[in-house]
């Protein structure tokens, strides 16, 4: 069984990751609306090879439809991770334990997957305040799964 810190400090991190990765899914949301919204308007007036992507955003840079698409399936994968984490630790049964430490595991890999870019997307350049803070919230939200993941693995038996 975990020790009391960690048995505190998971559910914690838990509550944390789930509003982290519940503004990733909002402004995420936001960004492939307003990019479906504005890109037919917009990409008539580009050459045709950009014509024909599927993940071309008006707003941001190149790398700005990868990110949203990735940063959106993070972001719902973490909140329902973190959801069922919370179930899971407050259980506090090992199979409980191993169940919310592959998840957290699996949605600690998709975020590192949407921080990376999120990375890109700032080494590219230009980018709109909105996008900016959900680079910004990506990269933490990594940060806070990643300590999350620490601390259920450490609570699971060996």
């Amino acid at each position: 069984m975990a020790s009391g810190g960690q048995q505190s400090a998971a559910p914690i991190l838990l509550v944390l990751n789930l509003v982290l990765y519940f503004i990733v899914t909002a402004i995420a949301s936001w960004a492939v609306n307003h990019g479906i919204q504005r890109s037919r308007e917009t990409a008539s007036n580009l050459s045709p090879p950009v014509q024909l992507f599927p993940i071309y955003f008006p707003i941001g840079n190149a790398a700005t439809g990868v990110f949203i698409v990735f940063s959106l399936i993070a972001g719902v994968v973490g909140f329902t991770t973190s959801l069922t984490g919370l179930q899971n630790v407050s259980d506090g049964t090992p199979s409980g334990l191993y169940t919310a430490a592959t998840s957290s595991l699996t949605s600690w890999a998709l975020t590192l997957l949407a921080m990376g870019l999120a990375c890109k997307e700032i080494e590219v350049g230009w980018t709109d305040a909105s996008l900016r803070s959900l680079e910004i919230i990506t990269i933490v939200v990594s940060g806070t799964q990643m300590l999350c993941t620490g601390v259920i693995h450490a609570g699971v038996p060996g």
